[in-house]
């Protein structure tokens, strides 16, 4: 890979002196047979990661892909979107899937089905704290009952056979109901090959700053490795997030949306090499359409360019006239609208240093988190919480859980 010297990074004040991964201070990431390197994983993310952006950040140089969160119900239905959204292609390997449901026998069976497609790694989400589903008791809920959440792990392992399981969740509820040590332990007594831990709790949806030090509590508390996730906003946080915590390995979410060409930063930090400038304005066009053809040929060209629509306001987050653009999404429908655009604008400016750590989706509010009446009467129940079953109410779930 190219190398820049020192003074030519694009690196925001906070990390401006962090240095580069030395030799051998960072292996590779073991989830159960896989050996994951650079250490760094795709984080599952609703309406995001599906299979055109996990190939796109799979070039770039991630570790592992995560599809976005498909509804065990959903997918044993036969539900189109569920269907196609778990689906992959022979260029994907390791193909990594990331489930959601209430119900072991529901898991057991889609994971069997899962193996049987020839599935690399499963996820199972306890994180999802959008209000829909924590009312119900799901998502984020579940950790708070430790004998349910022994039972939807424990079914997922027994049928994987090889493939390895991990568990995604939060801190716990809110401050005053943490639950992310006893949630690790119970991953590990139940066979998890590793535990993702994003540092904020359901109540503070992504606002505020990740605790990292409760990853590294975490990490310090459980023997199966454990991913550190929140806050990776360039590939400098990853290492910072590391050193600080001693995790294994990062999530990265936010910080991709509109720059995959993140994880090609992230190969190189981690490779001991100065990262390659991100691209200009043109070259960032240039990924764009790459991007927006592959979401055409995998949806359509309706439904793909619909959802482009969100993706050039992050690709162009912080270039000079890109908030008017914005204004003109709707006027997207068609491939070849999407280079004229840009017409206007000068392709030739390089990518502007303030646009590292500027959100580009979710927003800074909080929340009261909603959890069925009388939930935390008994938390040693292991009885599932209702979820949806109908086609139609399984439709209007994961409309729910693109706020996930």
């Amino acid at each position: 890979m190219d190398s820049q010297p020192p003074q030519a990074r694009v690196v925001s004040e906070l990390n401006a002196n962090v240095p580069l991964a030395q030799p051998g201070e960072f292996g590779p990431l073991p989830i159960g047979p896989l050996s994951v390197w650079p250490p760094v994983v795709l984080a599952p993310m609703a309406g995001v990661t599906n299979l055109p952006f996990r190939a796109l950040c799979r070039e770039y140089g991630a570790g592992l892909y995560v599809s976005e969160m498909i509804t065990a119900r959903g997918f044993l239905m036969g539900n189109r979107l569920s269907v196609l959204l778990a689906s992959s292609d022979p260029s994907e390997s390791p193909r990594s899937v990331q489930v959601y449901g209430s119900d072991p026998k529901d898991l057991g069976e889609m994971v069997r089905a899962l193996v049987d497609q020839g599935v690399d790694h499963l996820d199972i989400n306890f994180g999802c704290p959008v209000p829909k589903v924590t009312r119900s008791g799901n998502g984020s809920a579940i950790p708070v009952k430790p004998k349910l959440m022994a039972r939807l792990v424990s079914a997922m392992v027994k049928n994987a056979g090889e493939v390895p399981v991990t568990v995604k969740m939060r801190k716990g509820i809110d401050e005053q109901l943490l639950t992310f040590l006893d949630a690790g332990r119970v991953a590990q007594e139940e066979g998890a090959a590793a535990v993702g831990l994003h540092g904020r709790t359901a109540a503070q949806l992504y606002s505020g700053e990740a605790d990292w030090d409760a990853i590294g509590e975490l990490k310090a508390t459980v023997s199966i490795p454990v991913l550190g996730n929140g806050d990776i906003w360039e590939a400098w946080d990853a290492l910072r997030m590391m050193r600080h915590t001693g995790c294994d390995g990062v999530i990265v979410g936010r910080g991709c949306l509109g720059r995959p060409w993140l994880f090609r930063e992230l190969a190189q930090v981690f490779a001991g090499q100065e990262p390659a400038a991100p691209p200009t304005l043109g070259e960032a066009v240039d990924v764009m359409v790459r991007h927006a053809e592959r979401l055409v040929d995998f949806f359509g060209e309706a439904i793909g360019m619909r959802q482009m629509r969100k993706w050039v306001a992050w690709y162009s987050k912080g270039f000079h006239g890109s908030a008017a653009l914005r204004g003109r999404m709707a006027e997207l429908q068609r491939l070849d609208q999407l280079r004229p655009l840009f017409a206007e604008l000068d392709l030739s400016e390089p990518f502007p240093a303030k646009a590292l750590r500027i959100g580009r989706a979710k927003g800074n509010k909080q929340q009261r988190v909603k959890l069925p009446e009388g939930f935390l009467d008994n938390r040693d129940d292991d009885s599932p919480p209702k979820g949806p079953h109908t086609l139609a109410e399984i439709e209007a779930w994961e409309q729910a859980l693109q706020g996930g």
